[in-house]
């Protein structure tokens, strides 16, 4: 990205590997810093001003559907004029072939879409996403609301946009791909740290960023709420900004980005200790056969290895099923990883009794904070059977 005469805060997440950044702040203050003509691709789901004190449906039970002051509706005018402003900001930071994706409901995308004719965007495809499951009218006097309408712009007349038409055909079983999308709604992994109250599934973001762009391309999502969008960005290959004002999603966003980021598969593949018990008389012979397979060593077959990271539940269950009561403890580790930053691999590794101790010692050895992106806690237990 070309770099800007007018810098950009910084930001709250920056991963430099795969380019994707978050910022804190105002949508319309900080597109007004991005260089003009930087940004490929524009996905956004503005405000959708619905937070009027109804209600809706929501897992069987009757919830308001207010979602927060950034959704309450300030009028048509004001509503329209909101519009207006941040999507003329992105038609200026868009290139030239770019292109631009919002979504909305019938309270708001009727004006997103004027708005767009009025700056001069080319208006390519509507969109409907339709929800398998949407949640019952409560009140039987209108329809079930169950889609929503995405418009998707070139910037304007003379742009070139991308379209992966052949990908798209593809993905549909070699038909051409109907401007009626069936997608589910959010998965539950995708809420495991957290939801947006009108959060995207990844699936939808998927299909738009293969659909209007290549590898490598810049996406920028005004609006990013839970950050679904760089969650796709990062699968797709793409680079990606997003802009937030709440920095409780921002959080949900980073915690988000980070599950995808990093997968280390720390694997304990030898273990060497050495015990020297006191003389014990019992007869243990039954046990140990039933405890160690045969090709362990004798001095092995009297120990048993548990590691909290190693185990899943169900083999830590049947391991517990052949232990006997009397178990010693006779060993016990606790032990921090540090993962890198830029290279997604274990850094620096230490015994340490707590958090505190093992980030002074990696200060210690010369690295600095920031040279870490995670750090993993394992714990490893041995008892004498």
């Amino acid at each position: 990205m070309t770099k800007s005469p007018i810098k950009l805060p910084a930001p709250v997440f920056d991963d430099p590997k795969h380019h994707i950044r978050l910022y804190q702040g105002d949508c319309l203050e900080l597109l007004a810093l991005i260089p003009e003509s930087s940004v490929d691709l524009v996905f956004a789901d503005p405000p959708y001003f619905l937070s009027n004190g109804g209600i809706t449906c929501h897992a069987g039970r009757m919830v308001s559907v207010n979602k927060g002051d950034w959704d309450k509706s300030k009028g048509p005018d004001a509503n329209h004029e909101f519009n207006r402003a941040w999507l003329a900001a992105c038609h200026r930071v868009l290139k030239p072939n770019g292109s631009i994706w919002v979504s909305g409901t019938a309270h708001v995308i009727h004006s997103v879409g004027f708005a767009m004719q009025q700056l001069g965007f080319k208006l390519l495809n509507d969109i409907s996403w339709v929800k398998p499951n949407p949640p019952p009218n409560l009140s039987c006097r209108y329809f079930t609301h169950a889609t929503e309408t995405l418009i998707w712009a070139a910037r304007d007349n003379k742009s070139r946009h991308t379209f992966n038409y052949k990908l798209m055909k593809e993905t549909n079983r070699g038909k051409q791909m109907k401007s009626v999308w069936e997608i589910k709604p959010p998965e539950p992994w995708e809420k495991k740290f957290g939801k947006h109250p009108t959060q995207k599934p990844v699936a939808l973001l998927e299909r738009i960023l293969l659909a209007s762009s290549n590898e490598g391309d810049l996406v920028l999502d005004p609006f990013s709420g839970s950050g679904t969008t760089a969650v796709a960005a990062l699968h797709t290959r793409r680079t990606a900004i997003g802009l937030e004002l709440s920095y409780e999603y921002l959080i949900l966003t980073v915690q988000r980005l980070s599950s995808e980021l990093v997968q280390v598969a720390l694997s304990l593949t030898t273990i060497q200790f050495s015990l020297d018990p006191v003389s014990d008389p019992v007869d243990r012979s039954d046990r140990t056969s039933s405890l160690a397979s045969p090709d362990l060593s004798s001095r092995a077959k009297r120990g048993i290895c548990c590691s909290r990271h190693g185990l899943s539940a169900s083999r830590e269950a049947t391991a517990h099923s052949h232990m006997p009561l009397d178990l010693k403890l006779v060993q016990q580790e606790c032990r921090f990883h540090f993962i890198g930053r830029h290279n997604r691999t274990v850094i620096f590794s230490v015994q340490a009794p707590t958090l505190d101790d093992a980030i002074e010692q990696f200060r210690a050895s010369g690295h600095s904070y920031s040279d870490a992106l995670f750090i993993i806690k394992t714990e490893t237990q041995i008892f004498l059977a």
